[in-house]
């Protein structure tokens, strides 16, 4: 990772975390054939884990007095149930979208949880793998927070907005939703059909940009704050200073990882309720 035998600057230091794993080097024009591969990797992984633990947890219930695990998983069951109840009126709905909801929270739980985990472990991990192939440790890059990528965030937004367009079909109608499109929210006079389009056009953009663009600036904040309190102790020596800030990065990482737990679980609260209002507008008629 370093860029010379003195170690990396922490400029460097901080753009070599920040770069992805990508199946193609870097370029400033946009390649919609480039992937992080890093963020795929978690995700799927992830996504693989928290379908297990639900999985495993609806194995393991029993009727009697369910153990700690068990009795876990059924508070968030039941949390999930009440807030699906009430946001989505439909009951035929809410087989598919209380699941779906769950799953939401608990995916995206996981993946802020990652970084929870020490800023050079993984990547450290990495480097040695990718020199232990023959390549240049140097250039192995490894962001394991997919929740911090755009692209995810933004993919899980999508994922969303198609659930919600189709709730609108199979809710009114082909013919109801575009008598919508094109009568709401100004009303149905012909002259009102452009502005109408328009509006709801702009209103599906401005949903699924938000939803997944809150998730992301929290998250990339919060991963930009663990690098820069990581430098803190990359910084110590035998001297006063030096252990001040060994001092100050134990403090500063100990006090902004419990105040990450908060912003770990609310982010991912915050993104399965709005997925549920925006599928419970998705049931309403304008």
């Amino acid at each position: 990772m370093a860029a010379s035998e003195q170690g990396p600057t922490s400029g460097e230091y901080i753009v070599h975390h920040l770069t992805h794993w990508q199946n193609k080097a870097q370029t400033s024009v946009v390649d919609f054939t480039v992937f992080n591969i890093d963020s795929i990797f978690w995700s799927t992984l992830l996504g693989v884990i928290g379908c297990f633990l639900l999985w495993k947890a609806a194995s393991k219930a029993t009727a009697g007095v369910p153990g700690r695990f068990q009795a876990a998983v059924e508070m968030l069951v039941e949390m999930v149930d009440a807030q699906a109840k009430g946001i989505v009126h439909n009951a035929n709905s809410r087989k598919l979208v209380a699941p779906l909801a769950l799953t939401v929270f608990v995916w995206i739980f996981l993946l802020n949880a990652m970084d929870m985990l020490p800023v050079d472990l993984l990547p450290w991990i990495w480097e040695r793998i990718y020199g232990a192939m023959g390549h240049d440790p140097h250039h192995a890059y490894m962001r394991v927070v997919p929740t911090a990528d755009l692209s995810i965030t933004m993919a899980l937004s999508l994922g969303v907005l198609i659930v919600c367009l189709v709730y609108n079909v199979k809710i009114k109608g082909v013919g109801g939703w575009i008598h919508e499109l094109f009568s709401a929210p100004f009303g149905s006079h012909p002259l009102l059909w452009l502005p109408n389009f328009a509006m709801q056009i702009i209103e599906f953009v401005a949903k699924t940009v938000s939803h997944g663009m809150r998730l992301f600036g929290n998250m990339y904040a919060g991963e930009l704050i663990f690098m820069l309190i990581a430098l803190l102790g990359g910084g110590w020596t035998l001297s006063a200073t030096g252990l001040g800030l060994a001092a100050l990065h134990i403090i500063a990482g100990a006090a902004w990882s419990i105040f990450h737990i908060l912003i770990i679980v609310l982010q991912a609260f915050v993104f399965m309720m709005l997925t549920l209002v925006y599928i419970g507008q998705a049931h309403d008629a304008h």
